[in-house]
């Protein structure tokens, strides 16, 4: 089989997996495992992840509208992708635990920027303030998820890499 079918497939399965896995959490306030994929995608898969990324971001548009909160999410995702690339040497779940508890209380803010033109300083802060009990259970939620789930999902995407189809 094509190798560059085959990366198309992976990639369009993960920004699948990115949408379906936000939406069965759905349920719970800022507690996705979005960022745990993302980080596990980038680790395992570098560049795909990156298309797995656009696959998410497009289908996130698709179903909830291409508002403001999309061009948050059109530099939040590809940054988090480039910081775990940055950070690809750590090894250990509680340190990509700590990672992703970082990133979840740092959403929020990262979320702000887009309010800057339209508000000012002070529209981008109020965001922050109102949001921070919010940006608290995301860090909380990422940094449970990323403990518990990093190891047996990282060496059950090494194992399906190690596959041999994938390269």
């Amino acid at each position: 089989m094509d190798k560059r079918l085959v990366r198309l497939c992976l990639t369009a399965m993960m920004g699948v997996l990115l949408t379906v896995s936000k939406e069965v959490m759905a349920f719970l306030p800022n507690f996705e495992p979005v960022t745990l994929l993302t980080v596990l995608f980038t680790l395992c898969f570098g560049p795909l992840a990156l298309g797995a990324v656009a696959v998410f971001l497009l289908l996130e548009g698709l179903l909830y509208g291409f508002g403001s909160w999309w061009v948050m999410y059109l530099y939040i995702w590809p940054l988090l992708w480039c910081l775990t690339w940055l950070f690809r040497r750590m090894d250990r779940a509680w340190q990509w635990a700590v990672f992703a508890g970082f990133y979840g209380l740092c959403f929020g803010t990262l979320c702000s920027f887009t309010y800057l033109p339209v508000g000012g300083v002070r529209m981008m802060l109020a965001w922050i303030w109102s949001g921070l009990p919010f940006d608290l259970m995301h860090a909380g939620g990422n940094f449970l998820l990323m403990l518990v789930l990093y190891s047996p999902l990282r060496k059950a995407l090494e194992k399906i890499k190690a596959a041999g189809t994938i390269g």
